[in-house]
């Protein structure tokens, strides 16, 4: 495979970013047991996802978005008891903004500014790194997406092989990184959303696969201007999926059977996320390649708990989806 490599950055601005970057990423040196049930349950129907579904984003209690990065397919999914079944449109097929190529998508988060994809190489160049975040209307009932706005991250991002990029994405927004004291590696002082013009009301964290680092960016939602605001190790050698957790504050990092399916929470402390706590995956989760992380909204709370779900790339047993549960955090009045 082509290894890209990565156009030079001024000085300037390596020094800016520099005490914000980890050279290598922390490896866990011990986890503890998974603080949800023991038990994991089937979530879809026989082969219906078949191999390579990726990215899962909660949109309210009752849809979930989901990605497959081969072809570059895009699911509306509804829940059906307990299982999670494709809405009437079916996949949808996710193009660029010129409506040409097959984008790798890998992952997926739902936010105020629609639908954001984030997605390593092209499929009809496969050999190539191509690390761009896509943006989808997601009301949108078209069979085929063309994206609305699209970022290439290529540039400022490590060179890596052309299966190694962004392999997950996660949106928090600009009330809680303030609330924390969020730190902006960029300018070293307190993170001001005023400072990055028409980037919505957060940011995009994206994690690369290859090094296991997350890279918080401003999106200008006009598409293609990005700025990078932080970066920092995502807990593990590589990063399956981020998913921030409102009731928690926990920025949640997870890596797939080269990590045992473990999964780490994230919190700020002195203005930086640094890991909290690592977790092993559920007792009765079977080692699978889970490349989607998913967690419910707070308001799908029962007797305590609420509902996970996990995306297997492998499609193993003919099922891609499987869900298990976490304990519902306490929401304090006006947390934000």
């Amino acid at each position: 495979m082509s290894l890209f490599r990565r156009t030079a950055m001024p000085a300037a601005v390596v020094a800016a970013l520099i005490s914000s970057v980890v050279s290598t990423p922390a490896r866990a040196a011990s986890s503890v047991a998974w603080p949800g049930g023991s038990a994991v349950s089937v979530a879809d129907g026989k082969d219906v996802f078949g191999e390579n579904l990726s990215g899962l984003s909660f949109d309210g209690p009752d849809v979930l978005w989901a990605v497959k990065n081969g072809p570059s397919t895009l699911y509306r999914l509804v829940r059906d008891g307990a299982v999670w079944r494709p809405d009437p449109v079916g996949g949808r097929t996710l193009n660029y903004r010129n409506g040409s190529g097959d984008p790798d998508a890998e992952g997926i988060v739902r936010t105020p500014d629609g639908l954001l994809v984030a997605t390593e190489r092209d499929g009809d160049d496969s050999d190539t790194s191509l690390a761009k975040v896509l943006r989808y209307d997601p009301k949108s009932t078209a069979k085929t997406l063309n994206a609305t706005a699209e970022w290439d991250l290529t540039p400022d991002l490590p060179g890596v092989e052309d299966n190694s990029g962004p392999e997950a994405i996660s949106w928090i927004p600009d009330s809680f990184l303030t609330a924390k004291g969020f730190r902006d590696g960029r300018t070293k002082a307190a993170y001001k959303p005023s400072s990055y013009p028409n980037h919505g009301t957060g940011l995009y964290f994206v994690g690369l696969e290859d090094n296991g680092m997350v890279y918080a960016y401003a999106l200008n939602q006009s598409g293609g201007s990005f700025t990078r605001v932080a970066a920092f190790a995502g807990g593990f050698a590589t990063i399956m999926d981020l998913e921030f957790e409102p009731e928690t504050g926990f920025l949640w990092s997870t890596c797939d059977d080269t990590c045992q399916g473990r999964s780490a929470t994230l919190s700020i402390t002195a203005g930086k996320f640094t890991v909290s706590k690592v977790y092993d995956r559920p007792a009765r989760l079977p080692d699978y390649n889970n490349e989607g992380f998913a967690i419910a909204p707070q308001s799908t709370c029962t007797s305590g708990r609420k509902r996970t779900v996990w995306a297997d790339d492998g499609n193993d047993g003919g099922h891609a989806l499987r869900t298990g549960t976490l304990p519902c955090a306490v929401v304090p009045a006006g947390k934000f």
